[in-house]
């Protein structure tokens, strides 16, 4: 990065950096309903894109972040990056395997997960390009890009960890681990992706270009992957899904506020923007040290 570049960088909050590990933990899902927020559905839904979306998502992460660490001259950010991709290798596999689940329960999501695959393999995949400046931009562009996914991760991971509606609602418990498991791990790492990005590029013209893609097509991805549960669910008759239906479980608080969500738009796109200005990583590791499958995790380590 250049000096310039440098400069300008946003400066991290203090104390607000940990030691990244993957934790190798999992889940027995005979237990858990469909419908594992009892009477709702479409909240059910909307969060069970995430299994849709990560696995496939989360290897593609892995992959490109493979290819960039030739490009990092910095051991701290280096050992950040390689425990990110371990992490999230451990997120794919762990959600990958709740689909098995939701197909024992009637409700197949191989059309909708085969054309995310295509997605990530392909269309955001390596191209045959001739070495030097145009291989780059491609990295480059993707790098960005997970870091603007990144930004969401991390506030959906700030959201379960604080969802207490869920508690109330009476949740599945080992749903509920996988998502603060997975949740509070991606607060612990949400400012590698974006240290990368500014170690390796910076550009604020690309920050707001790969956001404007990243957002649009987060947010066609997950209403297109909730009506199509809702749509194919074979307990729900006539299940829709809508803006307004999340809207309305956001002020309920067993989804994330429409508000909130807005709000995060211009934090991330100012230029005094560092993502360890949100979230906790102390709450987040404080979940860690309790949740159960971590915990079993730790045990099987040891």
């Amino acid at each position: 990065m250049s000096n310039k570049k440098a400069a300008r960088a946003p400066r991290p909050v203090e104390g607000e950096q940990v030691d990244l590990k993957a934790r190798k933990v999992s889940f027995s899902w005979e237990e858990t309903p469909l419908h594992w927020v009892p009477g709702d559905p479409f909240t059910t839904h909307t969060i069970n894109v995430l299994h849709l979306l990560l696995p496939a998502g989360e290897r593609w992460f892995v992959h490109v972040y493979r290819q960039v660490l030739p490009y990092i001259r910095d051991e701290r950010l280096r050992s950040d990056v390689v425990g990110f991709i371990g992490q999230e290798a451990m997120h794919s596999q762990a959600h990958d395997e709740v689909l098995p689940h939701l197909r024992e329960q009637g409700l197949d999501p191989t059309p909708y997960t085969a054309q995310v695959d295509w997605m990530f393999e392909k269309l955001l995949g390596d191209r045959t390009l001739p070495p030097g400046r145009a291989r780059r931009w491609w990295l480059m562009e993707r790098v960005a890009l997970i870091a603007a996914i990144e930004h969401y991760t991390a506030f959906l991971g700030d959201w379960v960890l604080n969802a207490g509606e869920l508690d109330r609602r009476g949740a599945d418990p080992m749903m509920l681990d996988l998502l603060r498991w997975h949740g509070a791990e991606e607060v612990e790492h949400r400012s590698v992706a974006f240290d990368l990005f500014m170690h390796v590029d910076g550009g604020y013209r690309r920050r707001v270009r790969t956001w404007a893609t990243a957002f649009a097509t987060l947010v066609f991805l997950w209403q297109r992957g909730a009506r199509y549960f809702m749509e194919n669910d074979p307990t729900v008759l006539d299940g829709k899904a809508s803006v307004k239906a999340f809207y309305l479980s956001g002020r309920q608080g067993t989804l994330p506020a429409t508000g909130d969500l807005l709000k995060s738009i211009p934090r991330y796109l100012s230029h005094a923007y560092h993502p360890s200005q949100e979230a906790s990583t102390a709450q987040a590791v404080a979940y860690l040290a309790t949740s159960p499958a971590a915990l079993a995790a730790e045990k099987r380590a040891a």
